[in-house]
């Protein structure tokens, strides 16, 4: 099952499928480590959904909701 990463919620975890975006945005998802079959797993969200705090390659990582909505992900099922 695919989904966004902005739709993932604490405990959630998965593997990066693709990174959308243009630019900018998608240079700076791939300069953070989040590149295709990149684990991920959902931290923490802040209390109004913005920002979101992941664990990727060992080091938590904050990101924007806006950041999170480019980065499409396989669920891994618990």
């Amino acid at each position: 099952m695919d989904k966004k990463l902005s739709e993932f919620k604490a405990g959630d975890e998965g593997d990066v499928k693709s990174v959308a975006g243009e630019g900018r945005i998608r240079r700076r998802l791939f300069d953070m480590g989040i590149t295709p079959s990149a684990h991920i797993v959902m931290r923490k969200v802040a209390p109004l959904g913005d920002p979101i705090e992941v664990n990727i390659r060992g080091y938590e990582l904050t990101l924007r909701k806006s950041e999170a909505e480019c980065v499409v992900m396989t669920v891994n099922e618990r």
